[in-house]
């Protein structure tokens, strides 16, 4: 029997050019070489039809994201009205295949009655509603403040009745526990990420600089190098390269202003790989708690030491692989510690150990193809 998938994705998957796209883009191959005919529809707010993803779907629609006023509701959350289209639903009516829906944000056709009867599974990719209070919490904008403090509201009621009507395949596992325990979800099972086909072939022995990289342009991520630069790097001068998309003036300011950091602005993908692999520590703290973070993964696969706080790795399973500190002196003692100690083949064999099974497209295809057919 064939097997046909609807996917639902939030973005366009490709190119995957930024964290979230990886799950989005790396399962299309996974789930096609593990015999799954793909319908994949995707919504388009600026990326474009994109050939390639007509080598791994049966069929791709593209579809517009409502903006502005057009996706305010008083019931649903902004990411979820903004991608409600009524020709996407009466596309997935032509026929009776499971929907696999990509985010909360994708996932309006399980509160449409219509679906009632619908095989239908949600990626978590995290738990919204404290995304965005995390958002809220790290934002200095008094209008993103207003946004992110409504929809965080909105995405907690929503997904409280969510939780009740489809199956969950989250990203951690403490993402999974509070479906369990805050919206008494029965139906979700534990999914790792799809990556590239990486291997763990970072180099061992010493770099000579420390090393943060993120979208700068998110304010979470802003707020985490602007307390590596004055919380941490301003009391140890150990060399600290910041790196990433859009940064800020005041940030690009900050950076500068000792001569032992500094900040490469808007990298090419080569040259940010180059500097995570040649860093001598990875320096990753996080304000946002929920999902797995990508940023992360990429420096355990290809980077030397790494130093997090609690929220990069929370529920992750990836704290054997990491050290971990919860305060700025935290931070300080490791990184002066670790920074005059070499990089060892015993470590990367531990990576190994940890990330080879767990980031395992082909084997977590064929959990996905279980899970929708019961095989």
């Amino acid at each position: 029997m064939d097997k046909h998938l609807h996917i639902i994705s939030l973005n366009v998957p490709y190119p995957a050019d930024y964290g979230g796209a990886f799950d989005l883009y790396y399962k299309l191959p996974a789930l096609q070489a593990a015999g799954v005919k793909i319908h994949l529809h995707c919504f388009d707010y600026g990326r474009g039809k994109q050939e390639i993803l007509n080598q791994y779907c049966e069929s791709v629609n593209y579809y517009p994201r409502k903006k502005g006023h057009q996706a305010i509701s008083s019931a649903l959350p902004y990411i979820v009205a903004s991608r409600k289209n009524e020709d996407l639903l009466q596309n997935l009516l032509q026929d009776d295949y499971p929907i696999f829906m990509e985010g909360v944000h994708c996932s309006y056709p399980v509160m449409d009655p219509r679906f009632k009867d619908r095989k239908c599974f949600v990626r978590l990719h995290n738990v919204e509603y404290r995304y965005y209070k995390d958002l809220y919490r790290s934002s200095s904008s008094p209008l993103k403040k207003a946004y992110y403090w409504s929809e965080s509201r909105l995405l907690r009621k929503y997904e409280a009745q969510l939780a009740q009507k489809a199956t969950f395949w989250g990203v951690t596992e403490a993402d999974d526990q509070v479906y369990r325990d805050e919206f008494g979800c029965k139906n979700i099972e534990h999914l790792p990420l799809y990556l590239p086909e990486w291997k763990v072939d970072c180099l061992e022995g010493m770099g000579n600089y420390c090393f943060y990289h993120a979208d700068l342009s998110i304010d979470a991520n802003e707020k985490a190098a602007i307390w590596l630069l004055k919380e941490v790097f301003e009391k140890i001068k150990i060399p600290l390269v910041i790196a990433g998309k859009n940064p800020s003036p005041q940030l690009l300011e900050l950076a500068h202003v000792h001569s032992h950091t500094c900040l490469v602005a808007n990298p090419s993908e080569k040259e940010m790989q180059d500097m995570l692999a040649k860093a001598h520590i990875n320096v990753l703290p996080a304000y946002i708690e929920t999902g797995m973070k990508v940023k992360l993964v990429n420096a355990l696969f290809h980077g030397r030491h790494c130093v997090v706080n609690e929220a990069m790795v929370a529920g992750s399973g990836l704290s054997p692989a990491c050290y971990i500190g919860t305060t700025a002196t935290a931070f300080q003692e490791l990184i002066t510690q670790l920074y005059h100690q070499p990089f060892t083949q015993t470590e990367i064999e531990g990576r190994k150990r940890l990330l080879t099974p767990m980031f395992n497209n082909a084997a977590n295809a064929q959990k996905q193809v279980g899970w929708i057919w019961g095989e």
